[in-house]
């Protein structure tokens, strides 16, 4: 798509979260892997697709997103709440550049920031449904952010978080505990 041809790895890392979250499976076309964007000119057509020729890749060449693939693959697996594609919700975000949803099953509860935007960096409001999961005004809850292995102890609904495409493009929270 456009956005991929133009978007650079930003854009292919905030695809991968979006398609790794929002549905319990999703598949990556091979490539992808190492952000080819290359198209047939005036098309939506990878210039260098497989359908008549067998390609050898270094997959290991610079510029891979191949970790952050691992890494989202591996939280997908350590939490229940991504294996079921019908319990997403969707929650306030005060950036149109921003998307804010979460989903839960059972104890695991998740929510995920995508900053849509490739070239620019965007510092959303974010409004977690405190009330939906019994934290009262005032009580603390841990949120675990499992990008970038981050622990935070939060009171209250409202938090600021920055999302930069060529940092952190996305965050996935998980609401771990209640604190006192």
């Amino acid at each position: 798509s456009p956005y991929l041809q133009t978007g650079g790895a930003p854009a292919f890392r905030i695809r991968l979260v979006l398609a790794g979250t929002l549905g319990s499976l999703y598949g990556i076309y091979s490539g992808y892997e190492l952000c080819e964007n290359a198209a047939l000119p005036g098309r939506e057509e990878y210039a260098n697709s497989e359908k008549y020729e067998i390609r050898v890749r270094d997959w290991s060449a610079p510029g891979n997103i191949a970790g952050e693939i691992a890494r989202l693959n591996r939280i997908r697996r350590e939490n229940a709440a991504f294996h079921d594609w019908r319990n997403v919700r969707f929650y306030r975000a005060d950036d149109e550049a921003v998307i804010f949803y979460g989903k839960r099953a059972g104890d695991n509860t998740i929510f995920v920031a995508v900053n849509l935007d490739p070239s620019s960096a965007h510092d959303p409001t974010l409004w977690f449904p405190t009330g939906e999961y019994g934290i009262e005004d005032g009580e603390g809850y841990e949120i675990e952010e499992l990008l970038g292995q981050t622990k935070h102890v939060w009171r209250g609904s409202p938090h600021r978080w920055r999302l930069d495409p060529q940092i952190n493009p996305a965050a996935i929270f998980r609401l771990t505990r209640n604190t006192t």
